[in-house]
């Protein structure tokens, strides 16, 4: 008996994005951080040494496509938390402290484990084209939403 492997819609893509995304949650859980903090440490390391407020605010606003309330909030705890300062050679920048470098590091390496189990014996070929293909959709949804 064969099985049809389904056509790639929004449904299978959606399916497989909260799957990976519980798995990284588990992961940021255990270390008291949230899905968008993790977006916004990953956005100011991204960016170098340091970032201002309000380019992290539209990056982490364009990656999550949230609202910009919820983007100032994360950056807020991460501050109240220690994981992110005010750069003393440019107040209006942000960096990571050390803390939150560490967080970030820790919670990478132990969500790459769980990406290499994920992607293991996908061919790469099989890989590369899902990723134009995700990344041709992420676009066309990006287009759309600038026109709403």
């Amino acid at each position: 008996m064969t099985t049809t492997a389904p056509t790639t819609n929004g449904r299978v893509i959606a399916l497989a994005h909260y799957a990976a995304r519980a798995l990284l949650e588990g992961v940021l859980t255990r270390h008291g951080a949230t899905f968008e903090q993790s977006v916004t440490l990953r956005a100011v390391v991204l960016a170098g040494d340091s970032v201002g407020r309000d380019e992290l605010v539209s990056d982490v606003i364009g990656s999550l496509k949230t609202d910009e309330s919820a983007v100032r909030a994360a950056i807020d705890e991460l501050t109240a938390t220690k994981l992110l300062e005010q750069d003393p050679a440019e107040t209006s920048r942000l960096r990571l402290t050390d803390s939150g470098r560490e967080l970030y590091e820790t919670t990478t390496a132990e969500t790459a484990e769980i990406s290499a189990r994920l992607y293991a014996d996908i061919p790469a070929e099989d890989l590369a084209v899902a990723g134009r293909v995700l990344t041709l959709i992420t676009q066309r949804a990006n287009a759309e939403l600038a026109g709403a």
